[in-house]
């Protein structure tokens, strides 16, 4: 059972890199939408990214902190699944 709670640490832990790698490339002007990197990193990454910006609109209309919201919260179950490990 510890390798199972490794492997998805692993994997949270891997998620949370494509997580960065989406809000690096956000930051990035003039950047083709259409580019095949950054549609692989918007469709497995907004399916998480959408509820959470249901549950938690943007601050004053703009600032989207969904992305904070998610990245903390693989963290914290990051955490738990190491501790279990």
């Amino acid at each position: 059972m510890r390798e199972v709670f490794l492997i998805l640490s692993m994997l949270i832990q891997l998620y949370s890199w494509v997580l960065v790698a989406r809000a690096l490339i956000s930051w990035i002007p003039n950047l083709d939408p259409y580019n095949p990197a950054v549609q692989f990193l918007y469709q497995i990454t907004e399916p998480v990214l959408e509820p959470v910006r249901r549950l938690i609109p943007p601050l004053g209309g703009t600032i989207d902190i969904s992305m904070i919201v998610v990245f903390f919260a693989l963290m914290i179950l990051q955490q738990m699944l190491q501790t279990l490990a």
